[in-house]
């Protein structure tokens, strides 16, 4: 057996390469080592990229999503064993610390997300697991592959920090930021709670279109902001949305959820913001508005894998390409132009 590994690494802003690493090893008691079936990208690892998270260090494996199989466990793993199908969280969770204590697994003070920000990821043959038990997932037999991989991070992130930060509500109108795959796991979330209209905001008419299908009520191309807001406000009875959340993580989305948010609605953000934004305090403080900001702690993640084992939601269609390992680079090439290529969410397949 090889005890090298092909992965993707990055190396500063702009740079990635495909590389030969040793394979990982066990390297406590509580970890395991997953043989990785297929893995993803997220906007996050765009963002990395992009020189927006500079404690990334150059030569890291980069990614925080996927399935595979157990290969290996360490003595005090419990909860898997070698030859599981499993989902890898993208939070990595002790489960004693006091955040976790709290649930708040994004804090974890021994992990947290670390897989592909500071550790190495996903994008690898295989991939080195800390606190095993808390940070891995059984996959049900009723979930395809590709529905399992966007519980990894899109769909807990979406409902968790959208949806459930935004304090959706029976009758309520959401309008939705941006489109792309955080964007629709909020929408396809937001259902839960029978809002009377979610609105989808964003300039790929693509994407736009696509949202239909997935539960959208409406949709609004974001280039003329004035266009914009005449459509909010002629939807809305001049009031405005009860909840906007902002996906994608740029300034101008962010103004668009200020602009639009009516008296004692929630701003959820999603969005990794590399840059400031600009809040307007001087016309919200009166308007009794509550902003949320936060990291996915996939602590929905047991809930969503019974929603979609049974068949409430279909995460699997969020999924438009697919890839071998070796046209890694066509992937992010296909994710970083998804209005070009039509695209959502891309699949790597290492088999």
């Amino acid at each position: 057996m090889s005890e090298t590994m092909k992965a993707l690494a990055y190396f500063g802003a702009g740079k990635k390469e495909i590389v030969k690493r040793p394979k990982p090893t066990l390297q406590d008691g509580k970890a395991a080592i997953v043989k990785m079936l297929k893995t993803t990208i997220c906007g996050t690892d765009l963002h990395i990229l992009k020189g927006d998270t500079p404690e990334v260090p150059e030569g890291l494996i980069l990614g925080h999503e996927g399935i595979g199989i157990v290969e290996s466990v360490g003595e005090n793993v419990s909860n898997f064993k070698v030859g599981d199908k499993v989902i890898v969280s993208c939070v990595t969770a002790c489960g004693t610390c006091s955040y976790c204590k709290k649930s708040l697994y994004a804090h974890c003070e021994n992990g947290g997300w670390i897989l592909g920000h500071l550790i190495d990821g996903t994008q690898a043959e295989y991939v080195h697991i800390p606190y095993a038990d808390n940070s891995l997932y059984h996959i049900p037999e009723t979930i395809t592959d590709d529905a399992a991989v966007m519980i990894s991070d899109i769909l807990p992130t979406g409902f968790e920090i959208g949806v459930l930060n935004g304090q959706v509500k029976p009758g309520d109108t959401v309008a939705i930021v941006g489109s792309g795959p955080i964007g629709l796991s909020a929408l396809l979330t937001a259902q839960f709670y029978s809002p009377a209209r979610i609105i989808m905001i964003d300039l790929d008419d693509n994407r736009l279109k696509q949202s239909l299908n997935f539960g959208a009520t409406d949709i609004i191309n974001s280039k003329d902001m004035d266009a914009v807001m005449k459509k909010i406000y002629d939807l809305t009875d001049g009031l405005g949305v009860d909840v906007a959340i902002e996906a994608v993580g740029i300034p101008q989305t962010f103004e668009i959820c200020q602009k639009i948010i009516t008296k004692g609605g929630h701003i959820a953000n999603v969005g990794v913001h590399g840059k400031s934004v600009e809040l307007h305090l001087e016309d919200l403080w009166i308007k009794n508005i509550t902003i949320t900001t936060g990291l996915v702690s996939t602590n929905t993640t047991p809930m969503l894998l019974k929603t979609v084992s049974s068949g409430k939601i279909e995460p699997q269609r969020l999924v438009t390409h697919h890839f071998k390992f070796n046209e890694i680079m066509d992937a992010y090439d296909t994710f970083a132009n998804a209005a070009r290529e039509s695209a959502l969410k891309v699949i790597i397949d290492f088999e």
